[in-house]
């Protein structure tokens, strides 16, 4: 493989490292509270949605990220943080417990403020000044 595609790649596993770690902390630190919802993947999807709008935002505003680093941050870090496979799962598990409200309370937070915690990321780059 030529050298870009490899350094992205590093870039990508190194950042998902990060993210995981990031996420299974958050799941340990909330483990020690007994929600009857899962907040440690609400909270992991929320956070991710924040820093990508954040970065995105930044970046429009200022393209000074290069383009290993964008991948590192968004795709690795912010790939391995969110998890869309652990809200599926447990949706799923609501469905077959026969807890309708609970699947749909489930996906209308997770999509819900995930894409609006995308738009404050976005705001939030907006009021940083101009370089």
């Amino acid at each position: 493989l030529e050298r870009i595609v490899c350094m992205s790649i590093l870039a990508v596993g190194l950042g998902g490292l990060l993210g995981s770690c990031g996420r299974y902390l958050i799941t340990r630190l909330l483990e020690r509270f007994e929600f009857a919802f899962p907040l440690s993947t609400l909270l992991s999807n929320v956070i991710a949605a924040l820093l990508i709008g954040f970065i995105i935002g930044f970046e429009r505003q200022m393209p000074s990220l290069s383009a290993t680093k964008k991948l590192f941050l968004t795709t690795g870090m912010l790939g391995g943080l969110s998890t869309f496979s652990t809200f599926s799962l447990e949706t799923v598990a609501y469905l077959e417990t026969g807890k309708y409200l609970h699947a749909l309370g489930n996906i209308g937070l997770n999509v819900g403020l995930s894409l609006l915690f995308v738009f404050i990321g976005f705001y939030l780059a907006k009021l940083l000044p101009a370089a």
